[in-house]
């Protein structure tokens, strides 16, 4: 493979990744309001960016749910990421991408958060 067609490659790979977490939704344990999906809504969007450029190449597609709460002091703490393959990865970059990362949208701590993310190959 030539350089410029592995850097088009990883191009692609990282805007289709992107394209999937953007398109990824948070769901609440309360019911929907309109001011729980507009706090869903920017903190998918905070997620997706702690998620960007993930530095390996996605071998296949995957559907992963992150199961994660939010502490006193407003962090995310992730509680457990399950997949179909279960590859610890995948599961590794998510734990220290997000875990004790401050959230600049105020959310209900305690509270137990079901965010999906599905994670596409180009190969």
């Amino acid at each position: 493979m030539t350089i410029k067609k592995t850097i088009t490659m990883k191009s692609i790979k990282l805007l289709l990744l992107v394209f999937a977490f953007a398109s990824s939704s948070m769901t609440f344990a309360t019911n929907p309001t309109e001011e729980n999906k507009k706090v869903s809504i920017e903190v998918s969007q905070q997620i997706q960016s702690l998620l960007k450029d993930p530095g390996f190449e996605v071998e296949k597609n995957m559907n992963v749910t992150v199961k994660f709460t939010v502490n006193d002091n407003n962090e995310i703490v992730v509680l457990s990421v399950n997949s179909y393959s279960n590859v610890k990865q995948i599961a590794s970059f998510i734990k220290d991408r997000l875990n004790y990362k401050k959230l600049s949208t105020k959310v209900q701590s305690k509270a137990i958060y079901i965010l999906p993310v599905k994670m596409i190959s180009v190969v």
